[in-house]
């Protein structure tokens, strides 16, 4: 199991116990690019998608968890 699969797995099953950084490492791992950073936004953009993140005290937003959850299995039945 690679460090991506472990990432996705991780963020699953506990969306509340992810890290700021092993979130924008999640949407790297997905292709994700980060595009700029304003204010205390991270915005990263993959083709016509974009994800804004939010550190919380060095923990992901629980909800921008989600939302990226949701971006990548969407992203994933596109390819199919």
């Amino acid at each position: 199991m690679g460090r991506c699969d472990k990432l996705l797995t991780h963020a699953r099953n506990n969306p509340r116990g992810l890290r700021f950084s092993e979130l924008c490492g999640l949407a790297e791992c997905f292709g994700w690019v980060h595009a700029r950073t304003r204010g205390s936004h991270r915005i990263y953009k993959l083709r016509e998608h974009t994800m804004s993140f939010q550190d919380a005290n060095g923990y992901a937003k629980p909800y921008q968890v989600r939302q990226l959850l949701e971006a990548i299995d969407s992203l994933r039945q596109e390819g199919e």
